[in-house]
């Protein structure tokens, strides 16, 4: 998606009326883009859409996960970087034993 744009229109029913409209008829909407919110006492308490909407907000979703993830990391650091093997000494290792440890573990099929 480019840019906000609702590219959805949706429609607004009642449970009684999507009762009314059937599965088959809210799914043959769905399938030809519209959205559609069914209300109960005037509260949204369900949407119909299509696989390909469905989609595209799980797309988003990830993306704005992602997005806010590389901010924070942004917004954190501080620049400061850690080698690799200080990071091993400080749990008490050396890159030579946990290399002899992988090497046995893939040798017993446990890797």
């Amino acid at each position: 998606m480019d840019s906000f744009v609702d590219v959805h229109p949706e429609r607004t029913l009642s449970v009684t009326a999507a009762t009314g409209r059937g599965v088959a008829g809210l799914v043959k909407d769905a399938e030809h883009g519209e959205d559609l919110i069914v209300e109960r006492h005037g509260r949204a308490v369900a949407a119909v859409i299509s696989v390909e909407h469905f989609d595209e907000l799980h797309r988003v979703r990830a993306d704005l996960i992602a997005a806010s993830l590389v901010l924070a990391r942004e917004l954190s650091d501080s620049g400061n970087r850690t080698e690799l093997d200080d990071v091993i000494a400080s749990f008490g290792f050396d890159r030579a034993e946990l290399e002899a440890e992988l090497d046995a573990d893939i040798a017993a099929g446990r890797a």
